[in-house]
C-alpha cells in the first residue's frame, strides 16, 4: 500500500481518501453545497496523483510547465451529505493515453455512494493546448490504473 497519510490509500488502482465535511462546506439547512463535492473530488484526485508520485508544483516547474485540465465532467447527485458528516472520496483513474486521463470518482457515506462522477482530464502546456502525458509521467501512472468496477455503489 502507498500514499498514506494526507494523501489516503492507494492499493491496486483505487485511491481512497477520508473528508469530514465542516460547517464552511454546508449551506444554511447543514446540507452540503452542491459545488463543495468538485472540491472533494479534485483533493481525490491530486491526492492520488501525490500518491503516484506527481506534483502538481513539480508539473509547473517543467522545462515545459504542464498542468492537467478538466475537459468533460459527467455527475450524479444520488444522496445529500450534512455537517460532520465523514465521506470517502474513492478514484480511479481507468485510461491514460496521449494527453488523456480517464477518471471515475464515487463519494461514499458508510460505504453507501452519495455522488459519482466520470472525468476526463487532459495533459496541457502553458499555453492550455493538449499536450501528451510526458513519459515519465505516464511510467508513475500506469502501475496505478485500476477498473471502474473496483468502485463502491
Amino acid at each position: 500500500m502507498t500514499g498514506q497519510g494526507l494523501s489516503g490509500q492507494l492499493k491496486n488502482g483505487l485511491h481512497r481518501m477520508e473528508v469530514r465535511v465542516y460547517y464552511e462546506d454546508t449551506d444554511f439547512s447543514g446540507v452540503v453545497y452542491h459545488a463543495n463535492y468538485l472540491r472533494f473530488a479534485e483533493r481525490g484526485r491530486s491526492e492520488m496523483l501525490h500518491a503516484c508520485g506527481i506534483h502538481h508544483a513539480d508539473l509547473e516547474k517543467r522545462e515545459t510547465p504542464l498542468a492537467f485540465a478538466i475537459v468533460k465532467m459527467d455527475l450524479d447527485f444520488i444522496a445529500p451529505a450534512r455537517i460532520d458528516d465523514v465521506l470517502e472520496v474513492h478514484t480511479v483513474y481507468y485510461n491514460a493515453r496521449g494527453a488523456r486521463l480517464q477518471i471515475r470518482q464515487v463519494i461514499t457515506r458508510q460505504g453507501v455512494a452519495i455522488w459519482r462522477a466520470d472525468i476526463l482530464a487532459a495533459c496541457i502546456d502553458h499555453a492550455s493546448n493538449a499536450t501528451r502525458l510526458p513519459p515519465d509521467v505516464m511510467a508513475a501512472i500506469e502501475p496505478h490504473i485500476g477498473q471502474p468496477e473496483l468502485l463502491p455503489g
